[in-house]
């Protein structure tokens, strides 16, 4: 995902465009479907795709991502639907072959957000998590994070995802890692459009 070309409206404050951004939102609940479509309309997002079950937002993921049509910038999913639970998803995502679609931001939206729901979204591979119910500020807040601070991708034996730390700790021990973050970085905005 590429960010949208920005201007300045104020010192210190930067505006994007996000007319060019191609958004899905999964969720099973109309109402919800309703009120996220009319913030994302209302931040200027130029196409929100709706669906609801996972199983429909993996068919459209892969059919997107394949060239068919303009590419998903952004996953908004809900984290349980009756056509299969967002971690579901997220794990489709997360590992699959096609690298436009492993590395794709993912905000996980969960009317139960607790210490452990949030661990175990962001164990799944999820880049933010929003709690229901929405606010606006809040969901911009959110997309802002994934345009403006792309965290780089982890892989390990039992997880591909955004790094799951938030913040930089010093380590006094041997780093074991076989790419620093800047490589990974680089990694991750070479093969994401």
């Amino acid at each position: 995902m590429t960010p949208p070309p920005s201007s300045s409206n104020a010192p210190g404050q930067t505006v994007f465009s996000l007319q060019n951004f191609n958004i899905l939102l999964v969720e099973d609940y109309e109402f919800i479907q309703s009120l996220v479509v009319s913030m994302l309309r209302a931040f200027g997002v130029g196409n929100v795709i709706v669906c609801s079950s996972g199983e429909e937002a993996k068919q459209i993921i892969t059919l997107n991502q394949s060239g068919g049509s303009k590419p998903i910038d952004i996953v908004l999913t809900d984290w349980m639907m009756p056509g299969g639970m967002g971690s579901e998803l997220m794990a489709f995502i997360r590992n699959h072959k096609n690298e436009t679609i492993r590395f794709m931001p993912i905000i996980m939206l969960s009317t139960f957000v607790n210490e452990r729901a949030v661990m175990a979204a962001r164990d799944a591979g999820a880049n933010e998590v929003l709690m229901k119910p929405l606010s606006a500020e809040k969901m911009a807040s959110r997309i802002l994070s994934v345009v403006n601070n792309p965290r780089p991708f982890v892989k390990a034996t039992s997880f591909f995802g955004p790094d799951r730390r938030r913040r930089e700790l010093n380590w006094n021990k041997e780093d074991r890692r076989k790419m620093d973050t800047g490589q990974i970085r680089e990694h991750h905005e070479s093969t994401v459009p």
